[in-house]
């Protein structure tokens, strides 16, 4: 995993919440960390990791703080924790 996807992964799990983290950067993280995507419709972004799926709807090109955080939960459920595992 790059720097630039760290830096994501870490503004995810950041306190306060970030709202300026772009979609497509948060689809290049969730490829990394190895899920599976795929899109539907009306802005839905469907995701398979560590056995877990979840379904995010996002409206535009950044995630909204209560996006981040249904993110930050879906994350944690499927045990990725950044400060270990993912230095900056």
């Amino acid at each position: 995993m790059n720097h630039r996807h760290r830096k994501i992964l870490h503004a995810i799990f950041a306190h306060p919440v970030s709202a300026n983290i772009p979609v497509s950067g948060v689809e290049a993280v969730l490829k990394e960390l190895g899920a599976e995507l795929s899109t539907g419709g009306h802005g839905q972004l469907q995701v398979r990791l560590a056995g877990k799926a979840h379904a995010f709807r996002h409206h535009g090109h950044d995630l909204s703080p209560d996006q981040v955080r249904e993110l930050r939960r879906f994350l944690t459920d499927c045990g990725i924790e950044p400060s270990t595992q993912y230095p900056l």
